[in-house]
């Protein structure tokens, strides 16, 4: 088993910045996946950002230049640096991680971004 805790939502002016940072513990081997979703309401849950063990990203379109996802493996640490953000990035953010086949999710944090 894996567990993930998230953390670093929380209330922020458009335009503003925001890092979450997701914490993995448990049974890790290399090599893993890392990503960010996200769930507005009314919609469906969407991936934000990924990135592979070796370091490799990818971001969907609307976070693009705004967004950068990093990681610390020697703490088995994902962030995600928020910049710039838009009233439409307000969502709950979950932390994925997928490895050997098997996918865990944290419970998730909440990102508002209003004036």
């Amino acid at each position: 088993q894996v567990q993930l805790v998230e953390s670093g939502g929380g209330l922020v002016q458009p335009g503003g910045s925001l890092r979450l940072s997701c914490a993995a513990s448990g049974r890790i081997s290399s090599p893993y996946t890392m990503n960010w979703h996200r769930q507005a309401p009314g919609n469906q849950r969407e991936l934000v950002a990924a990135i592979t063990n070796y370091g490799r990203t990818n971001y969907v379109d609307s976070v693009k230049g705004r967004f950068t996802i990093s990681r610390d493996n020697a703490k088995n640490t994902m962030y995600l640096q928020m910049n710039s953000l838009k009233p439409e990035d307000t969502a709950v953010y979950y932390c994925n991680f997928f490895q050997r086949g098997m996918n865990y999710w944290g419970t998730g944090t909440l990102v508002t971004v209003s004036s």
